[in-house]
């Protein structure tokens, strides 16, 4: 008898197709249960036929009608924000736990580097977004060793890993990842940019985070360096393609300098830029998608801790 956990994947885009091969190849907790769309011909929907994943092209509604639904214990949404806050309407008086890869933000932030534990009974748990969980560890990582009165981060990827979902989503994803930025990485006010590179051949997601912080102390600059350096190792354990694209750059603020955007009564002492790049895994995109990569990884990872906390309640 199996002991991994069924799960069932909303979307049968980019983002839904590369994290159900994730989940067959990857994970040793989850296993597949359904991959649900609305485009019977979608390449997402013919994939995982023929790989003996149960499918509907009927939407949530298709879903709920399966015959398996009842063992199904945890749902991905990779559709979109609006299409979210349907999905998890109708599926909300069956108890599933939902993993949310969408903008919707219905449930609380997991970033699982930072906040993994946090939130393991919540009935909808919201990844926030591909910028979002490229750089909160970073301000995380920051704001564990001094106070930032100010983070703000520019996530750019290939104009061709952007889908319709993304391209609808635009407001979305630079809202929902500001306040992520505040609630999850801990800086008291954020912005978010997101742009779509056009270049060719596309280029891997680049990620900057500038964060201006408040510390007197002359250790202040090793010590946001190291707590960088540790952070990133941790996302490169479910994310093998992130990493530090340069050394860590901190500059000193003069005394007197104005900083447009902060309160009157901030005060910031040190400048901190961190360069980073996420590489896709390519288990079904290419490679310069590191924005998707990132999103399915951190979302399987994500379920992959919700199955752990099932399975110990059930046998305890």
């Amino acid at each position: 008898m199996s002991t991994k956990t069924k799960v069932a994947i909303i979307g049968s885009g980019n983002i839904g197709t590369d994290l159900m091969f994730k989940v067959l190849r990857l994970s040793e907790s989850l296993e597949m249960g359904a991959m649900v769309g609305i485009d019977a011909n979608s390449d997402g929907l013919a994939r995982a036929a023929r790989l003996g994943v149960p499918t509907t092209h009927q939407g949530v509604e298709g879903l709920i009608a399966m015959d398996g639904f009842d063992e199904i214990g945890i749902v991905f949404d990779a559709t979109s924000a609006k299409a979210h806050v349907y999905n998890a309407q109708k599926l909300a008086p069956y108890g599933k736990q939902l993993v949310d890869l969408t903008p919707a933000a219905l449930g609380p932030f997991v970033v699982p580097a930072v906040n993994l534990d946090e939130h393991l009974d919540a009935i909808d748990v919201n990844m926030v977004t591909c910028g979002g969980q490229a750089t909160i560890p970073v301000v995380k990582a920051i704001s564990q060793v001094t106070a930032v009165p100010y983070a703000e981060i520019v996530a750019s990827i290939a104009s061709k890993s952007a889908g319709p979902g993304t391209r609808a989503n635009i407001d979305e994803f630079t809202e929902t990842t500001a306040r992520a930025i505040e609630e999850v990485g801990g800086a008291s006010r954020g912005k978010a940019i997101i742009v779509l590179n056009p270049a060719e051949p596309p280029l891997i997601m680049r990620d900057t985070v500038l964060a201006l912080i408040d510390g007197s102390d002359e250790f202040l600059p090793q010590k946001v360096r190291d707590s960088i350096e540790d952070m990133v190792g941790k996302v490169n354990a479910y994310v093998p393609g992130y990493r530090l694209k340069q050394e860590v750059q901190i500059v000193p603020i003069p005394e007197g300098q104005p900083v447009s955007g902060l309160a009157g009564d901030s005060v910031v002492t040190h400048q901190v830029t961190v360069f980073l790049e996420v590489e896709g895994a390519a288990h079904y995109l290419p490679a310069y998608a590191g924005n998707l990569d990132i999103m399915t990884s951190a979302a399987m990872r994500t379920a992959e801790r919700l199955a752990q906390r099932k399975t110990s309640e059930a046998t305890a």
